[in-house]
């Protein structure tokens, strides 16, 4: 049985109509497995539409001519509605019947609290009311706790110079607390991740500051936090939370995006892509991802969505579950020269876009410190260690 579906910007799901690939009888274990769902920025573009004048397929593109539009969208698009149908439709035919939860905070947080309200306590609609953030117990012993992380984006002019915009950092740690004492397990959801991002050096998606104090909660609160997952890069990524001695204590987690949409310059884009995270239903403690995708060339030549699975996370790797040890000792792999390992997850980071692109030298630099190196110390250390 599914315990919850994580949206990150669009907060249900509908009774869809759209058509997409059977279920084989391969995915019968992920139907009987304790899970959850993760699907990240939707994106909608509602001007998405077939045009001979290709700079005006999608507002999006802001007139750069679409590369190759169809009816599931371009690269250089945002989301049409027919693509994230599609996503929607694939996840109710692999799970029957998922619980359905909405988890990502917006601006106008009256008008979403008020839409989100069928699924939160009071406790919960109050403080979402307040700054975007709530948290709720959705099964015995288990807490979800959902950061509104947008407060600390970079580009967010509204908290320049807060040291804690709206109260979220003292509510975190008062919740942590409240949970250790009550011997509850946490999963933290978000959208903008924390740590350093994988494709630009020496940048935080969050302001490197609030990134700080959310690595040193994470760290004293380790033995509560279970897991972490956000979305925002639309690329697949891991990260692992080490202790102040080198102990992995977290396992965090990105989900690509739905949309495909990239910059003209990007050398590399996304598929769409949604997954499922397996749990010990006991303990709730991570055991594997399931990780489907669309190729969208693919979907456009055919007029027809036929999403795939693309890993699973142990047999793609040979490890024994998604725990803090088993992406650390994987992370370690990943920096080997030449290292398969890392050649198959950056073949991961963009959800099987292109096979023949390659990450070396800088790149896998970049892409192997954010993995494990989340303060501004350790990073930092780690870029000077590979002489950069």
């Amino acid at each position: 049985m599914a315990l919850l579906v994580l949206l990150c910007l669009l907060g249900h799901v509908w009774n869809l109509q759209v058509s997409a690939a059977p279920v084989n009888n391969a995915f019968k274990h992920l139907q009987s497995a304790a899970k959850f769902w993760h699907i990240s920025d939707l994106h909608l573009d509602p001007t998405y539409h077939i045009t001979e004048d290709h700079t005006k397929v999608c507002f999006s593109s802001k007139g750069v001519p679409a590369l190759d539009p169809g009816v599931f969208g371009d690269f250089l698009c945002d989301s049409p509605y027919q693509l994230i149908l599609s996503a929607f439709s694939y996840m109710k035919q692999a799970d029957l019947q998922p619980d359905q939860l909405p988890t990502s905070a917006n601006a106008i947080y009256d008008a979403v609290a008020k839409l989100w309200s069928p699924w939160l306590n009071p406790e919960a609609v109050a403080t979402l009311q307040k700054g975007g953030f709530y948290s709720l117990v959705i099964k015995p012993g288990l807490r979800l706790v959902s950061l509104n992380t947008n407060l600390y984006y970079s580009p967010n002019q509204v908290t320049v110079n807060m040291t804690d915009p709206a109260g979220q950092f003292q509510w975190l740690q008062e919740t942590l607390e409240l949970s250790r004492q009550k011997l509850e397990k946490v999963y933290v959801i978000a959208h903008v991740p924390i740590g350093y991002l994988p494709y630009a050096i020496n940048t935080t998606a969050v302001r490197e500051s609030y990134n700080e104090r959310l690595v040193k909660i994470f760290r004293y609160y380790s033995d509560v936090v279970q897991g972490q997952f956000y979305g925002h890069t639309h690329r697949d990524s891991i990260m692992v939370l080490l202790d102040q001695q080198g102990k992995p204590v977290n396992s965090i987690f990105v989900t690509p995006a739905v949309t495909p949409i990239k910059s003209l310059l990007e050398p590399y884009s996304n598929n769409p892509g949604v997954r499922a995270y397996l749990y010990h239903p006991e303990n709730y403690g991570l055991l594997d991802i399931w990780q489907f995708y669309l190729n969208l060339t693919e979907a456009n030549l055919e007029q027809k969505s036929d999403w795939k699975l693309e890993y699973i996370m142990t047999e793609a790797f040979n490890i024994d579950d998604i725990q803090p040890h088993n992406l650390h000792e994987l992370a370690l792999r990943f920096e080997q020269p030449q290292s398969k390992d890392f050649d198959k997850y950056f073949n991961h980071f963009m959800v099987s876009y292109n096979f023949s692109l390659t990450c070396e030298g800088l790149c896998k630099t970049i892409q192997v410190c954010a993995v494990h190196f989340l303060d501004q110390e350790t990073y930092s250390q780690c870029i000077a260690k590979a002489g950069i």
